[in-house]
């Protein structure tokens, strides 16, 4: 039987990290700067990018692959082996990316300098093309005051 083919859409938002020392993963990149908050490497690109494979494919979200909290099995993973795993999974089900997009929304990192290298860092990882957009709140809500940073991100999956 073969699937019919399927949209899902995912969303992560996560803040900065207080301690300098924390990384800054986004978009499958190491960025300048102060990293985000999270269980793993805190890429919310990639995060979103996960829910949106999942949803497509019907197959729940990133906490119920991942887990949550410290002690979960996606502690300390980074965004791209994420997704992997996630392809691996929807393939085993069957399933297998078709195409993926990802906004990111926030003040920073300036993303159109690495706008083309993320988009690759993240087509590896997902086995299709995905593209990458950025905006701003225009200094409404927690990006716009540079608390935090967060993505949606949409996937055509077969």
């Amino acid at each position: 039987m073969n699937a019919v083919p399927a949209i899902g859409q995912g969303f992560d938002a996560h803040r900065f990290a207080e301690d300098p020392a924390r990384q800054l993963w986004l978009a499958g990149l190491l960025w300048d700067g102060v990293g985000i908050e999270g269980d793993s490497d805190g890429d919310v690109a990639a995060h979103a990018l996960i829910d949106a494979l999942l949803s497509a494919a019907g197959l729940g979200d990133i906490g119920g692959l991942f887990g949550v909290g410290a002690d979960a099995p996606g502690a300390g993973m980074h965004g791209c082996d994420m997704l992997r795993r996630t392809v691996d999974v929807l393939r085993s089900h069957g399933r297998m990316p078709s195409s993926a997009s990802v906004v990111i929304i926030g003040n920073r990192p300036k993303i159109g300098r690495r706008r083309e290298e993320a988009e690759r860092a993240l087509s590896d990882a997902v086995g299709c093309r995905v593209t990458v957009t950025a905006t701003t709140t225009d200094h409404m809500g927690f990006t716009g005051r540079g608390e935090g940073i967060a993505a949606i991100a949409n996937a055509l999956v077969l």
